[in-house]
């Protein structure tokens, strides 16, 4: 008998009318659906007409049924994996099963589609070349900062979730730690009705969340800019190659080149090239 395969399926992290055609096709199209939710995807099927019968699969219990699932994947049924919204495993359940599946030889397939993380970042207005996604900051306020002191050095730019209740400590913090002077972007209901980016320094963006109490409501992406980097951050023979080769080659061009021998980020190497 041939195995079956389990789908990754992204859902719409607000406008239903971002559900894929293809998502559509292989949910209803698959034995059973894992939702870390039932009774929230349901309305998402119910909206489409999908009927496929789901099972619940949540941080609580997806460990001890990942044998179970794989059992079937391999007797032959195929599975779709959906979360609440946005792509599986991002911050959601479904590492356990994606990994068990890994481990038995069973053919994993990922759909693109909706991702809170890539949609904020593509829109923030901050670096996109190099990215680190953290998850959640911690909750309580000293394991934050602790958290933040780890990511000072981080010279990509920072994704995290946020709670709308601890956005501004979170703000706050950043301040605290990475300066009131780093640049930020709030994302808050991608996709949604009252879908808004607050852009601008830690501390200014800080004071329009607490002016402004909407602002502290619903789902939210918290982007943060990475450290830029000085002359000094930089080693000696780096600056010397990018001094040659931006007399010889566009600037971009020269830190691309640059960047790749040394392992250092080319934009920051541009920026070097611009205030020379």
């Amino acid at each position: 008998m041939k195995p079956g395969i389990l789908y990754i399926v992204p859902t719409p992290i607000g406008n239903l009318d971002d559900m894929t055609q293809r998502a559509q096709q292989v949910l209803a199209s698959v034995s059973a659906i894992a939702a870390e939710d039932t009774r929230h995807s349901r309305v998402l099927l119910e909206h489409y007409g999908i009927t496929t019968p789901m099972f619940a699969l949540h941080e609580h219990n997806e460990r001890e049924k990942a044998a179970g699932l794989v059992a079937r994947l391999q007797g032959g049924e195929s599975i779709a994996l959906i979360s609440d919204a946005g792509t599986p495993l991002i911050s959601d359940p479904g590492f356990p099963l994606v990994r068990a599946c890994r481990q038995a030889g069973v053919q994993v397939t990922a759909l693109p589609g909706p991702s809170a993380v890539i949609t904020a970042l593509s829109a923030s207005g901050l670096p996109t070349d190099k990215f680190l996604f953290a998850g959640f900051l911690p909750a309580k306020q000293q394991a934050r900062v602790t958290a933040l002191e780890a990511l000072a050095d981080e010279t990509g730019t920072m994704v995290f979730y946020e709670s709308p209740r601890r956005i501004a400590e979170s703000l706050s913090a950043i301040s605290e730690v990475l300066g009131a002077a780093r640049e930020v972007v709030v994302a808050r209901e991608i996709s949604k009705q009252y879908e808004t980016y607050l852009h601008g320094s830690a501390a200014d963006v800080l004071a329009k969340v607490q002016a402004d109490a909407n602002q502290q409501r619903g789902e939210i992406v918290l982007i943060v800019a990475g450290k830029q980097l000085n002359k000094s951050d930089i080693p000696a023979e780096a600056l010397k190659l990018l001094t040659e080769l931006t007399a010889l080659l566009p600037p971009k061009k020269a830190a691309k080149v640059v960047a790749n021998h040394y392992g250092l980020r080319a934009n920051d190497l541009y920026k070097l090239t611009l205030k020379a």
